[in-house]
């Protein structure tokens, strides 16, 4: 009676130190996963100075615009939590829409190759932040779920483990892009 006793207990003990180990796998990769979609909203900033600089050469009484741009690159570099970095990141990126349809109406600057090049990288650094927020959400799902599934539910409260927000889309960003080159 005592062997299968302590055999439990051992089994048990075994559990909560998988289910936990598990937990503590599937938090990392959120805050990794989130690391990913910092790198790629910084790459992006940093970028934007100098396209900003290359259309204000074509553009220059299109200051308002500028202003907007730098406004909310200003606001991503601020932002700490994933609701703040979701919201100037939705305003960012109506900002360079507006920047866009800006040089639409600059031939000569479509043509640059300077604008080109930095148009390329923004558009390759774009596909890389939506690639980080799928892998950071997908990340997200996977623990909010685990946490919230029985018997591991019990022992995610014991432990502190709570549930992380997904990276959301603004409305703005849900609308259908119409790009002219």
């Amino acid at each position: 009676m005592f062997i299968l006793f302590g055999g439990a207990v051992v089994l048990l003990a075994m559990y909560l130190i998988a289910t936990y180990n598990g937990l503590v796998v599937l938090k990392t990769r959120i805050q990794e996963a989130f690391s990913g979609i910092d790198v790629q909203l910084k790459r992006r900033a940093d970028l934007i100075p100098n396209l900003v600089e290359t259309v204000k050469g074509y553009a220059k009484h299109e200051k308002e615009v500028f202003e907007n741009v730098t406004k909310a690159r200003s606001a991503l570099m601020k932002a700490e939590n994933v609701q703040e970095k979701a919201d100037a990141d939705n305003m960012l990126t109506g900002a360079l829409k507006s920047l866009f349809a800006v040089a639409e109406a600059y031939p000569e600057l479509k043509a640059n190759t300077n604008f080109q090049d930095l148009q390329k990288q923004l558009e390759d650094t774009e596909d890389k932040v939506a690639y980080s927020r799928q892998f950071y959400n997908s990340n997200v799902l996977d623990f909010n779920a685990k946490i919230q599934m029985f018997p591991t539910n019990i022992f995610a409260g014991m432990f502190g483990f709570t549930a992380f927000e997904f990276f959301k889309v603004g409305d703005e960003d849900r609308k259908e892009v119409e790009v002219k080159f």
